[in-house]
Order: structure tokens, then C-alpha cells, then sequence
């Protein structure tokens, strides 16, 4: 194939319930478009007939679909590194299989990008999710506005278009663990954000537990800013006053009154706090130690189980 003007990076876990219908309107959508494309879908250790379905799609449209196939889980933003490291287009696109965000919608982001703008990211004005994933997107992005200075209305919208520039510096820097969008403003000049439909899971299940959008969190907040630990040197400057102060009162106390046995309840919950403190700390530079401990390891990020793409064969 010629000059890729669009790619379009789909990571894929057990959506065979999704894939078929997000092929057929997905590409209409990029026909419509009448620009050169690719499609590259990223099965993410799917354990369904994804890569069943997956391998027909690039059967039917050699020239344009390409897959990425992993060995394993590796997770939603590992996929699409791994997509970013081999697109060949002028603009990409992400989008998830699930349908949710219409592929309709490229064209929006396209014509931001076209505009001069290096990062579009959409934001689903009307969401159809349950009354839980709203308001805890809600609280997430405020935590990520407020901890890491990163302006972006929905965060957990992966309908993102990129510059070609960006996409290259996200791969260079080679990061472990990463929340794509959050690093791509990083980089951006430009960053703009245009509203997208958004509509309701049609088959399957949503892949991100509640445990999952805690650790998606932890990962957004240690990897792009030092603010929980300021915090918590604040905090801790903070009880050692307090504490300081503590213990001049018992000692005046003792000396002018005598020793008393009533307030040992109270030495007690201060204790219990103290120790709270402590081990939240604990945990906290923990997650920061733990991400140089991965960065230092070298492991690779992802093991491949195949390539099928008709292009590189050529």
C-alpha cells in the first residue's frame, strides 16, 4: 500500500460479541473518508474467538487490516504502544472495540488535527454508563486535573486522535506503565478537544473492574507528578508539630496535676493515627519505588505470537 494518510489502533480483549458490526461501520466510515488507511487491531490475549474473527477481517482487506497479536494480557494502553511502534499514518486514531464511541466519529477528530491541533481528544457529552462509572470518572478526572495540571474533560474516552509527532515521541520514551492520553498532552503544543456520541454496550462486559480503575489512577498520578509525596512531607511536617505539641501538654499536665490514667484512650488513638500515617506513606513511596524497580528490570513490555500484516510481506 501507498502512503498511509489514517490509522486507526484498536486494542481488542474478548469483544467477539462487538467485532463484526464494528468492522462493517467502521469501514464504511474510513471509505467515506476517501483518505488512505490501515486499521491495526491489537489482540490482547483474547481468550474468545476474537483473533478468530479478527484474522477474517484481515483475509477479507489484506492491504488495510493488519494484527498485532499478543501472547498474553498485557492491558489496554500496552496494546496500543504496541500499535504506535508500527503505524504507518500521518494521523491515529485510537478507538475501543466495544463500540461505545461510533467510528463515525473519526472524521470530528480528523478534521481538529487538519486544523493544527497535535492531540484531539473527545469527551462523551451524554454518557451510557451506569450511574457508578460516571460519577467515578467524574471524581478520577478531578483527582488527575488537580494532581497532575492535565487539562482533559474525560479522561476515560479513548476516541483520541494524534499527530504523527506525537505518536513518535510517546514511543521514544519508552515509559513501563503509562496513561497514554495524559502522556500524549505532555508532549502536545496544540491539545484540543471536540464532543463525541457515545452510546450503550451492545454485547460482552466492560474490562475495567473497580480495581482496575484504582490502579489505572495510581499509575496516572505517580507517573506524571511528585505532588502525593509533597503532600504527604506536608502532612508529615504537619503531625510532628502537632505531636510536639502533645507532648509538652502531658508533660505540663503530669507536672502540675500528676499522672492520670483517664486520657490513655486518647494516647491510644493518637498512637493508632500516627501508625495510619505512617504506613500510608509506606505505600505511597512504594508505588513510586515500584515503578523504578519495573523501569530497571528491562523486561519487555509485551511478547508477540504473530504479525499479520499482507503490507510488510510485499
Amino acid at each position: 500500500m501507498g502512503h498511509i494518510y489514517l490509522s486507526i489502533v484498536i486494542p481488542v480483549f474478548n469483544e467477539q460479541e462487538n467485532l463484526e458490526r464494528l468492522f462493517t461501520r467502521l469501514t464504511a466510515a474510513l471509505d467515506a473518508m476517501k483518505q488512505p488507511s490501515e486499521i491495526v487491531f491489537v489482540n490482547d490475549g483474547s481468550s474468545d474467538n476474537s483473533f478468530k474473527i479478527l484474522k477474517n477481517f484481515h483475509e477479507r482487506r489484506p492491504q488495510q487490516v493488519r494484527i498485532i497479536d499478543f501472547n498474553g494480557n498485557y492491558g489496554q494502553h500496552t496494546a496500543i504502544i504496541a500499535a504506535f511502534e508500527r503505524v504507518r499514518g500521518k494521523i491515529i486514531v485510537t478507538l475501543d472495540a466495544d463500540l461505545q464511541n461510533p467510528p463515525e466519529e473519526i472524521q470530528k477528530l480528523v478534521a481538529k488535527v487538519e486544523e493544527g491541533y497535535d492531540v484531539v481528544g473527545g469527551f462523551r457529552a451524554q454518557r451510557e454508563d451506569s450511574w457508578f462509572r460516571r460519577y467515578a470518572s467524574k471524581l478520577n478526572n478531578k483527582i488527575r486535573k488537580y494532581t497532575t495540571n492535565i487539562e482533559m474533560t474525560d479522561q476515560g474516552c479513548m476516541l483520541r486522535a494524534y499527530a504523527r509527532h506525537i505518536v513518535d515521541a510517546i514511543v521514544r520514551c519508552g515509559e513501563r506503565t503509562t496513561f497514554i492520553p495524559a502522556l500524549a498532552y505532555k508532549f502536545a503544543a496544540n491539545p484540543g478537544e471536540v464532543e463525541v456520541a457515545h452510546s450503550a454496550r451492545l454485547g460482552g462486559q466492560s474490562k475495567y473492574s473497580l480495581y482496575k480503575l484504582i490502579r489505572l489512577n495510581f499509575d496516572l498520578i505517580t507517573g506524571f507528578t511528585l505532588v502525593p509525596l509533597q503532600l504527604f512531607t506536608i502532612l508529615g511536617f504537619i503531625v510532628s508539630g502537632l505531636s510536639a505539641i502533645l507532648v509538652v501538654v502531658l508533660v505540663v499536665r503530669r507536672i502540675l496535676i500528676g499522672p492520670e490514667v483517664q486520657g490513655i484512650f486518647t494516647l491510644f488513638a493518637v498512637l493508632f493515627f500516627l501508625i495510619s500515617v505512617a504506613i500510608t506513606g509506606i505505600g505511597l513511596v512504594g508505588e513510586y519505588v515500584g515503578r523504578t524497580y519495573q523501569a530497571v528490570q528491562q523486561r519487555p513490555r509485551y511478547i508477540l505470537r504473530q504479525i499479520l500484516d499482507k503490507t510488510s510481506e510485499e
